[in-house]
């Protein structure tokens, strides 16, 4: 064997599961088909249940030293703007922490790597075949042999697709825009540090939008036209810029456009985490809207509950209920993420006019979601 356990990605999810078997004594490669990092924000929030893992791996501190300047205010439900009082939980993090995405990735490799574990970049996953001993994985020019693929690759993943695994789940409905861009001007609706989701929400010029600061001359520009029409292809600056003046005004001028992409609020999510030697976790397991960073936090604590169980397997003293999905020992990652889709699939429902039949009714509910309750049974 190569390795105990072979990684798909290199993002968030992949880098904390790394973190978490490297130092059990798991033999661990991460494969990452890109060769370096890219700089963006993408969700950009840390909630507390994240802060309070990363705080018990040492994690924590690497990560407050790259957060970003933010409100002291709590979260959101569906964007709503009351926010969510988490004073009152038995927590010393009851603040999100707004940092960027490749950021947190620049934490999370350096303490992997520190911990044993091993990055391949420049390694796209091109096959995979599995038997009773263990897994066939080929990467860019690497074939490597190891026990367990944990598939950690996004909503894309090169090894889910293959597979042709039953991804249920309610489709798109709308297409919006996220960007990062920098700005050579800003009028006053601009807001000038991060704060809570609600009250950087704005609907002018037929569009909907949320412009964040992250510090210094860049924002994270998210938006959506109301009528729900969109544009295809690549995201233009032009595109950009139409929008962008009109929630904003002429005197807010674009300077250029870092990173920029489409995406929809569909929801979708695996029946089972675990097929053989092969596990799913982050959004290779489940999809959802961006707002507010769910894929982040999902994805770092799907890592650390699949983490200790894959290392007890691997070093032979996991019991057989490890994998089952009882009421006291079994994994529970699948029924958390189940709810999830529920209030961030409402949460573009809430940034845009209430048009369609699914939006009809004010129920937090009304969006729908996959609410299956089975997780990584093998």
């Amino acid at each position: 064997m190569d390795a105990d356990v072979v990684i798909a990605g290199a993002g968030p999810t992949g880098l904390t599961l790394a973190h978490e078997l490297a130092p059990a004594g798991v033999r661990t490669v991460v494969v990452e088909p890109l060769t370096e990092r890219v700089e963006q924000t993408k969700g950009g929030t840390i909630q507390p249940r994240t802060a309070e893992l990363l705080e018990q791996r040492g994690l924590l501190d690497a990560m407050q030293d790259r957060a970003h300047e933010r409100e002291p205010v709590s979260g959101h439900f569906a964007t709503l703007p009351v926010p969510l009082d988490y004073s009152s939980w038995p927590t010393r993090h009851p603040f999100p922490l707004s940092i960027r995405h490749h950021l947190v990735e620049e934490a999370l490799e350096q303490a992997a790597l520190a911990r044993g574990a091993e990055l391949r970049r420049g390694r796209p996953v091109t096959g995979v075949a599995q038997d009773a001993e263990g897994v066939t994985v080929t990467a860019g020019g690497d074939t490597l042999r190891a026990r367990y693929l944990a598939a950690c690759d996004g909503a894309h993943s090169a090894v889910r697709k293959p597979l042709a695994l039953p991804f249920p789940g309610r489709p798109g409905t709308f297409q919006a825009v996220r960007a990062e861009i920098r700005l050579a001007s800003a009028s006053a609706l601009v807001p000038r540090r991060a704060g809570h989701i609600s009250a950087l929400t704005r609907h002018a010029g037929g569009y909907w939008s949320m412009l964040v600061p992250v510090g210094g001359d860049r924002y994270r520009f998210t938006f959506g036209r109301e009528d729900q029409s969109g544009a295809q292809g690549p995201v233009t600056d032009d595109e950009i810029t139409d929008a962008l003046t009109a929630v904003y005004g002429q005197d807010t001028g674009l300077a250029s456009v870092l990173t920029a992409s489409r995406w929809s609020d569909a929801t979708r999510q695996l029946e089972r985490y675990r097929h053989g030697r092969i596990l799913f976790a982050g959004n290779a397991a489940h999809i959802h809207p961006p707002l507010g960073g769910q894929g982040l936090n999902l994805g770092a604590q799907d890592a650390v509950n699949l983490g200790w169980k894959l290392a007890a397997t691997v070093h032979g003293w996991a019991r057989t209920t490890c994998w089952t999905p009882t009421r006291r020992n079994g994994i529970r990652r699948r029924p958390a993420c189940s709810t999830t889709p529920r209030p961030s699939a409402c949460s573009p429902c809430r940034t845009r006019p209430m048009t369609s039949p699914r939006c009809a009714t004010s129920s937090p509910t009304s969006c729908g979601c996959p609410t299956r309750t089975t997780t990584w049974p093998g």
